[in-house]
């Protein structure tokens, strides 16, 4: 064992993880007076907030306020409330939504944080007390990459940027999602095309979505003079003889190093989403399979650290879950605005449906795990594929041919056609169909009530009566296999309303504080809204750098009794 009081480097505040959370803690650290340093495992920075959707679920922030949307905290501890179901202790839920605010209001002290209103789209539950139809999500204005400079080879690559550098934020998605079907959608596709043009010209290097985000965030840490350490994944917590965390051991580019936190570590590391014990051992069944969208250093790293240390954790067995299909490249495919296709149904290996397809991704996949439906067939008509995308391909355009190489699409003239070739009964997914057909017909579905919530319509077809349901009637029929995605895993370290880790028996970690996926999520086992990932690791991030400020710093190179947990 190594003693505490030899260091390379010291400073207040350590954070692990560059994505949205651990960039805004480390920039509330510098704004509260502390040294900070931010070390990232990977080549690049970002995290799995670089190469999300990037949206932002923080009520009551100052862009929603701007644009006349704020909220009594009221309406939003009730709809929390109701949401998490006594799941949450009350007062992380009150942390949030009081610091929410604060945690933006210092993001957008800084020249490069720029927000813009997603209007409309809904909370994931508008239906609940306190829920609200237009939504309460932001994003990242977009952002041209160049003006990182040399850092810009050093950002986490995304799928939100298109051919010839065409990018979307998400209310150009909606938009061009109806591009067959609307004439806001036929504008929308004049716009990318202007944009496409205008790049060429301008060569302007533009994001969106996530990859906006941490680029604004990478930008603002370097006004803060901030430093980042990439390739530089932490080893070991290092404690005193107490068991408080003093510091951390990183592995500098094969070098190993030990740095001093004198007032606290913060892990904002990630979950386990690609570490496939860590899987087995405490995801659903059905789950095991590696179907993740997180970055890929995502293996729990944080999460076994904190463990090591004698901290509790929680909601191990639950994640972000992305009903998915699985590109034959390898890569992850999230469903969200395709299961909105009207004239399509998803059904289990018996050929009936199981919930609505519409739903928000996580409750869609908990209905698919409780009822043991791995995988799920997706099916759909011509009409569906001529009109609406679908896992990346255009409205129109035909399906990959490597995609029924692998066994993931399946097409075929008739249905009966198709249940053979996905092996499912032929009668049952005929019923199926004509049981919804008739739905249809009427506009409403009488069995899971597909199209009622507003969140459900956000991306169906306004030219119907329910833009969720049509008929499914049109030769040739296509299935694709639904997996069991995720966006990262929702279960970590238990913390309190500091982001303070904390031990089984409630004692706290001295020195040790959480944020984002390391940690056991605040939505307990629900989804709140579009960034409601993204927006609580930055609240939590900042109060634990605002908790750490007010801490009496440590002396770690005075104490010879310290050691690597």
């Amino acid at each position: 064992m190594t003693a505490a009081g030899s260091w390379d480097a010291e400073y207040d505040f350590v954070v692990v993880g560059s994505g949205g959370g651990g960039m805004t803690a480390a920039l509330a650290a510098a704004d509260a007076g502390m040294s900070v340093l931010v070390v990232e495992k990977g080549r690049k920075f970002g995290g799995s907030t670089a190469i999300s959707g990037g949206g932002i679920w923080i009520p009551n922030n100052p862009t929603l306020r701007a644009n006349g949307h704020d909220d009594s905290r009221e309406s939003i501890r009730r709809y929390l409330d109701l949401l998490t179901e006594g799941r949450v202790p009350a007062a992380r839920l009150d942390a949030f939504v009081d610091h929410g605010p604060a945690a933006m209001e210092l993001l957008c002290r800084s020249r490069w944080m720029k927000f813009s209103w997603t209007k409309g789209y809904a909370d994931y539950h508008p239906e609940l007390e306190g829920g609200r139809p237009l939504g309460r999500s932001i994003e990242a204005k977009p952002f041209d990459t160049r003006t990182l400079g040399e850092d810009e080879k050093y950002q986490r690559p995304n799928s939100m940027k298109g051919p010839l550098g065409l990018w979307v934020t998400a209310k150009d998605y909606h938009d061009l999602a109806m591009v067959k079907r609307t004439w806001r959608g036929r504008w929308a596709s004049v716009v990318a095309a202007w944009r496409v043009s205008s790049n060429v010209v301008r060569r302007r290097h533009m994001a969106t979505g996530g990859r906006a985000l941490a680029a604004r965030m990478r930008m603002a840490l370097k006004d803060a003079g901030i430093p980042l350490w990439l390739r530089s994944p932490m080893t070991e917590l290092v404690t005193d003889a107490a068991g408080a965390v003093r510091g951390v051991v990183v592995d500098r580019e094969g070098t190993t190093v030990r740095v001093a936190a004198r007032r606290g570590v913060l892990l904002a590391t990630g979950g386990f989403d690609h570490d496939p014990e860590l899987r087995a051992r405490y995801l659903p069944e059905g789950a095991h399979p590696d179907y993740s969208a997180g970055a890929r250093e995502n293996v729990g790293d944080g999460i076994v650290a904190g463990e090591q240390v004698g901290a509790a954790l929680d909601l191990m067995d639950d994640a972000w879950w992305m009903p998915s299909v699985r590109h034959p490249a390898g890569a992850v495919i999230p469903l969200v605005s395709e299961r909105c296709i009207p004239p399509s149904v998803i059904v289990n290996a018996e050929g009936v449906r199981f919930t609505n397809e519409s739903a928000p991704y996580v409750n869609f996949v908990h209905d698919q795990l409780a009822g043991g439906h791995v995988p799920a067939w997706f099916v759909m008509d011509a009409k569906a594929r001529s009109r609406y995308p679908f896992a990346q391909i255009l409205p129109g355009m035909p399906i990959p041919r490597e995609f029924y190489e692998a066994g993931i699409a399946f097409k075929a003239g008739t249905l009966a056609e198709l249940a053979g070739k996905i092996g499912v009964p032929a009668d049952r997914l005929a019923a199926t169909v004509e049981r919804f057909n008739g739905f249809a017909r009427a506009g409403v579905d009488a069995d899971f009530g597909r199209g009622n919530s507003a969140y459900d319509r956000y991306y169906g077809d306004p030219t119907l009566p329910n833009p969720n349901i049509d008929v499914l009637d049109k030769a040739p029929y296509y299935a694709f296999r639904i997996e069991v995605g995720d966006l990262g895993t929702k279960g970590g370290l238990v913390t309190d309303e500091h982001a303070r880790v904390l031990r089984a028996d409630g004692g706290v970690v001295a020195g040790l504080y959480a944020t984002g996926n390391v940690s056991a999520s605040v939505m307990g086992n629900e989804y709140a809204g579009p960034g409601a990932t993204i927006g609580p690791a930055i609240v939590f991030g900042y109060i634990a750098a605002r908790h750490a400020a007010a801490t009496a710093p440590a002396t770690p190179s005075a104490d010879p009794l310290g050691q690597p947990a």
